[in-house]
């Protein structure tokens, strides 16, 4: 069986959405946020404050790209996506699903996003950090996931339909 990988923006609810998928698929459950935690001993914000963006970005990069996992939801961070090793990593044994939510509802959940340890450029803008990194999801992404108006229960239906109608 492949694993399951969710990738997205940080609030579209990855790892809520996973930890429920894995339940229901009788999977595992990793969160890729706290394995790269607990393998530093640091928190994903102080990380990027004593690496930077890009600093942190290598380490996720490298810790992702050494998971080796079977039978697995995996909620990534949303910057997994700038990992090339980390992605190709999880390609090779996974489904990747892309959950999707548009700008405004995204705007709504990240109230606290400096405290969350996102990624994001000094002065970027959420709307300039979606719009960059849209591309990537989309890119690696072999499921799509619209969130628009759907609660937590709605968005697993539609992951476990987009899965079983896959090949």
């Amino acid at each position: 069986m492949k694993n399951i990988v969710l990738i997205g923006m940080p609030g579209v609810g990855k790892s809520t959405v996973g930890v429920i998928l894995a339940k229901i698929l009788n999977y595992d459950f990793v969160d890729c946020d706290l394995v790269i935690q607990k393998k530093t001993g640091k928190l994903l914000s102080e990380i990027i404050k004593e690496k930077g963006s890009s600093g942190f970005i290598k380490t996720e990069n490298q810790i992702i790209a050494s998971l080796k996992l079977e039978k697995t939801v995996i909620a990534t961070g949303g910057s997994a996506v700038y990992g090339k090793e980390a992605m190709e990593n999880l390609k090779k044994s996974s489904v990747v699903v892309y959950l999707e939510l548009e700008l405004n509802s995204l705007k709504k959940r990240l109230s606290d996003i400096k405290n969350r340890g996102v990624v994001i450029k000094d002065g970027q803008s959420i709307d300039e950090l979606f719009y960059e990194r849209e591309a990537l999801y989309k890119k690696y992404a072999d499921i799509i996931v619209c969130e628009d108006g759907l609660n937590v229960e709605e968005t697993i239906e539609k992951i476990r339909f987009a899965l079983d109608n896959l090949n």
